[in-house]
């Protein structure tokens, strides 16, 4: 099993920034890639960024491209995302999550069974 907690939301003026912080703990070997997705109220979760865990290749949805940067450090077993340039429709409560064991990186919330608790993060306008 991978346990993962997620910290770093809050509230944020449009155009501000604020980090998230993911930390891995218990089986991570099995991680390969890690990822952070957000759901809105009324919405459906959508991916936001995912990174491998062997380091290379990073992606990000559309809507967060060029504003938000997913990074990792694998000393620490942290997956970090910087968000710079907020928009009031960015405010989701923000989950970091892992895929099931065998499952590549993907921007399908099915293939990844490790999920934190998530943590909120909403853009005043």
């Amino acid at each position: 099993q991978v346990q993962l907690v997620e910290s770093g939301g809050g509230l944020v003026q449009a155009g501000g920034s604020l980090r998230l912080s993911c930390f891995a703990s218990g089986r991570t070997s099995i991680m390969s890639a890690m990822a952070w997705f957000r759901q809105a109220p009324g919405k459906e979760r959508e991916f936001v960024a995912a990174i491998p865990s062997s380091g290379g290749t990073t992606y990000y949805a559309d809507s967060v491209t060029g504003r938000f940067t997913i990074s990792s450090d694998n000393a620490k077993n942290t997956v970090y995302l910087q968000m710079n340039s907020l928009k009031p429709e960015d405010t989701a409560v923000y989950y970091c999550a892992v895929p099931f064991f065998g499952h590549t990186m993907s921007s399908r919330s099915d293939a990844y069974g490790y999920w934190g608790q998530g943590t909120q993060v909403t853009v005043s306008s």
